[in-house]
C-alpha cells in the first residue's frame, strides 16, 4: 500500500493508502476529493489536471498536457496509476468550479425580480398565491390528577375545536418533543400544521413566546449547478438565495455518466451522496446562516431538476431511463420527505416534486413552462432551457410538445477548457476588434476581477465574435494569425483572452479549436431539436411568435449572438425573452402556492413527449447544424446580409 495525499492551495491536506496501480481518479472519488471530471475519466477532457509535487506516478503523456506542463509535474488524474508515495495539487482554477459556492445579495433588485415578476403573471392567470401552513396559537388545559388526559389527546382535542378536523395527525419528531414543550410553555403553544380537506398534519408544537418561522425550501437541481433559495411560506418573501455546482460533477458532466457511475456497487449511493451531502446541505447550511434562522424552521422543500437527477437525488436505480424503451422509476410522487433521504430540515418536511415528462424531459422543463406562461396564451411560443441537456417545449393554450437533445455541459462551462459556471471570474461577456483582435470583455464580480475562464453566455458571445471577425472559418478552425492566434505542438489552434500577468489563474484564459467544435455540436443539437419539433408539429420557423429562453448561463444571453452563430432561429430579435433560472422559480410557485403546485402537474399532463432518436431526420439536421451557422445559408438570411 502507498501513501496518497491530495494537497489544495486553501484547505488541509487529505491523505489516504492505497493499492498497487490504483487509478489516480478513482482514489480521490472514494476519498472524496473533487476533481473536475466531466468526461468521467475517459481522457478527453482534460480537466482533472493535478501537479505531482512528490514521489512518483505511472502517468502516460496526453494531448493535454504539453511537454512544458508535463516537465512542471503537471497530470491528468484519470490516466495517473499508484506506483508509490505520492503527493498531488489539486489546483483551484476554473477546472474545479464545482466547490465554489454563492450566495446571493437580496438588496439587489436584480437577483429577486424574476420572483417578483412570476407573482404578478400567476395572479393574472387566475392562480391564488398561497398554501395550506399556518401558525396557529392553541392554549389547553393544564393537566392534574382529575384531568390524566395523554398529551396528544390533549392536543389532539384542541386542534379538533380549533379547526373542526377530526383526524389530527401527529409525527414521531413532534411527539418525541411534545411533553417537554407543553410543560415549558404551560399548555399554551404555537403549533404549524398544514390543514386538508380531511386532516390536519402537524409539523411542530413552539414555545408561544418563541418568534415562529415558517420556511420552506425550493431548489433546482442541474447536472452541472444546484440553485436553491429559502422564502417565508406565510408570505412568500425570499430569505435567501444561493447556488453551488453539483458534487456529482466528479463522475461524470453528463447524465449519461452519471447513470453508467450509478449502477457500480456503491454507486447510487456515492451519486446520492454528492448531491445531498457535498452539495445541497452546505447550502443550506449557508442559507440558514444568511436568513438567521434554524433548519428545524424548514417545513416544506420543492424540488424542479432532469428525471435523471430526480433518481439519484433519491438513490433510484436509474439505468432504465438510459436504455430503450426509456422507462424511468417514475414522473410524479408526492411520498417522499427530507428525513427519508438526510436533507438538513425539520424532519417532517415533505418533498413536491415537479413532474417528470419523459426519460430526458423533468420536472426542470415543466417548472419552466409553467413559468413562461406559454400555457396561458394563444400565441405559438417556444421555451428553450440551456443546459447539460438542452430542452425544449413548442405550443401554446391549446397543446404542448416538449422533446429534449444531449447538448452536453458545454453551456455551463464543461466540456470546455476554460469553462466555469457564471460565478466570479468567469468572462460572461465580449467584443472583439476585428482589425487587431483585441478582446473587451466583462467579467462576473465586477470591475477588478480578474478572469479565469468563461460562462456559458460568455463563450457564446466570443465564438460569435471570433466568426464575426473572420478569425474562424465555418468548421471553427482558425484562419487568422496574431498575437492572440496561436497553435500547440498538435497543430489545434486558439484564442487568448487573458494572458496569465492579466488572468486570476494559472495559465492563459484561452479557447481552442476543441472547445469551438464542442460548442458546435452543442449549439447544433439544440437548433436541430428545434428544427425538428416544429417539423414534426407541421411548423416552421416562420410561425414562432415568442421565444422564451432559460437557464443560469449568465446574466443574460446576446440573442443576436446566439442566432449568428446557428443555436437559435433567425426570427427577429424582438421575440426572444431570457426568463434565467426558470427551473427554480417554477420550484418556487410550486413551494408557495398550492394551486400553482396542482397547476404544474396540470402542465405536465397536457404535454406530449417526443423522443428524438425515434424521428429519422433528427440526425440528418443535427450534422446540417453543426457549422457556423449552418451548411443551409438560407436559414439565416440576416447573418448571410
Amino acid at each position: 500500500m502507498f501513501k496518497v495525499t491530495f494537497k489544495f492551495e486553501n484547505s488541509e491536506d487529505v491523505s489516504v493508502f492505497a493499492a498497487f496501480g490504483e487509478n489516480l481518479l478513482e482514489v480521490a472519488r472514494k476519498t472524496n476529493v473533487a476533481i473536475d471530471a466531466p468526461c468521467s475519466g475517459n481522457a478527453s477532457c482534460g480537466k482533472c489536471r493535478v501537479k505531482l509535487v512528490g514521489g512518483t506516478l505511472d502517468s502516460k503523456k496526453t494531448r493535454h498536457i504539453s511537454d512544458e506542463e508535463y516537465a512542471q509535474g503537471w497530470r491528468l488524474a484519470c490516466v495517473s496509476k499508484i506506483c508509490d508515495n505520492v503527493e498531488v495539487l489539486v489546483p483551484d482554477i476554473a477546472s474545479a468550479y464545482r466547490s465554489r459556492m454563492k450566495v446571493a445579495d437580496l438588496s439587489s433588485p436584480d437577483e429577486i425580480k424574476i420572483f417578483d415578476d412570476l407573482k404578478g403573471q400567476v395572479c393574472e392567470a387566475g392562480i391564488a398565491l398561497k398554501n395550506d401552513m399556518e401558525v396557529v396559537s392553541i392554549k389547553m388545559d393544564v393537566p392534574s390528577l382529575d384531568d390524566t388526559m395523554p398529551d396528544n389527546e390533549r392536543l389532539t382535542r384542541a386542534i379538533t375545536e380549533a379547526t373542526g378536523m377530526q383526524i389530527v395527525r401527529i409525527p414521531y419528531a413532534v411527539m418525541k418533543k411534545l411533553a417537554v414543550v407543553l410543560r415549558e410553555s404551560n399548555f399554551d403553544v404555537q403549533v404549524v400544521w398544514r390543514k386538508n380537506a380531511n386532516d390536519v398534519f402537524v409539523y411542530d408544537v413552539l414555545p408561544k413566546d418563541k418568534p415562529a418561522v415558517v420556511a420552506g425550501l425550493a431548489v433546482d437541481i442541474g447536472t452541472t449547478t444546484v440553485s436553491a433559495i429559502i422564502i417565508n411560506m406565510l408570505d412568500g418573501s425570499i430569505l435567501a438565495k444561493g447556488s453551488s455546482g453539483n458534487g456529482q460533477i466528479r463522475y461524470g458532466a453528463d447524465v449519461i455518466n452519471r447513470i453508467i457511475e450509478s449502477v457500480k456497487p456503491g454507486g447510487s449511493e456515492r451519486l446520492q451522496k454528492a448531491v445531498i451531502e457535498e452539495t445541497i446541505n452546505p447550502l443550506i447550511d449557508t442559507m440558514c446562516r444568511q436568513a438567521k434562522i434554524s433548519h428545524n424552521s424548514i417545513y416544506r422543500m420543492s424540488v424542479a431538476s432532469n428525471t435523471t437527477m430526480n433518481h439519484l437525488l433519491f438513490g433510484l436505480n436509474g439505468d432504465s431511463i438510459r436504455t430503450e424503451p426509456y422507462i424511468p422509476t417514475f414522473f410524479k410522487t408526492n411520498s417522499m420527505y427530507t428525513a427519508d433521504i438526510g436533507i438538513k430540515t425539520n424532519p417532517c418536511a415533505h418533498i413536491i416534486v415537479a413532474p417528470n415528462i419523459g426519460s430526458y424531459v423533468g420536472g426542470d422543463i415543466t417548472a419552466g413552462a409553467f413559468v413562461s406562461m406559454l400555457w396561458n396564451k394563444p400565441e405559438f411560443s417556444l421555451f428553450i432551457d440551456l443546459g447539460t441537456n438542452g430542452e425544449i417545449v413548442f405550443g401554446n393554450s391549446d397543446f404542448m410538445f416538449s422533446c429534449a437533445c444531449s447538448a452536453g455541459p458545454a453551456f455551463e462551462g464543461g466540456d470546455i477548457s476554460c469553462g466555469m459556471r457564471a460565478t466570479d471570474g468567469a468572462i460572461e461577456a465580449c467584443t472583439i476588434d476585428k482589425e487587431t483582435m483585441e478582446p473587451t470583455f466583462t467579467v462576473v464580480g465586477g470591475e477588478g476581477t480578474k478572469p479565469i475562464g468563461l460562462c456559458g453566455s460568455g463563450i457564446i458571445d466570443v465564438i460569435a465574435e471570433l466568426f464575426r471577425c473572420g478569425i474562424i472559418s465555418p468548421k471553427g478552425k482558425f484562419i487568422r494569425e496574431g498575437a492572440r492566434v496561436r497553435h500547440d505542438q498538435y497543430g489545434i489552434g486558439s484564442y487568448v483572452l487573458a494572458f496569465e500577468k492579466d488572468a486570476g489563474s494559472v495559465k492563459d484564459v484561452e479557447i481552442n479549436e476543441v472547445d469551438i467544435d464542442n460548442f458546435i455540436r452543442a449549439k447544433g443539437a439544440i437548433f436541430s431539436a428545434i428544427r425538428t419539433m416544429l417539423s414534426y408539429c407541421d411548423f416552421d420557423v416562420s410561425m414562432i411568435e415568442h421565444v422564451y429562453v432559460a437557464g443560469g448561463i449568465g446574466s443574460g444571453i446576446n440573442m443576436k449572438n446566439a442566432v449568428r452563430i446557428g443555436m437559435f432561429p433567425d426570427v427577429p430579435l424582438e421575440l426572444y425573452e431570457y426568463i434565467g433560472n426558470s427551473s427554480l422559480v417554477g420550484a418556487y410557485a410550486m413551494l408557495y402556492s398550492s394551486e400553482a403546485e396542482r397547476k404544474v402537474y396540470e402542465v405536465a399532463k397536457n404535454m406530449t413527449y417526443l423522443e428524438l432518436s425515434a424521428i429519422t431526420s433528427y440526425m440528418d439536421e443535427f450534422v446540417g447544424a453543426c457549422f457556423l451557422p449552418h451548411t443551409d445559408a438560407s436559414l439565416f438570411p440576416s447573418i448571410t446580409e
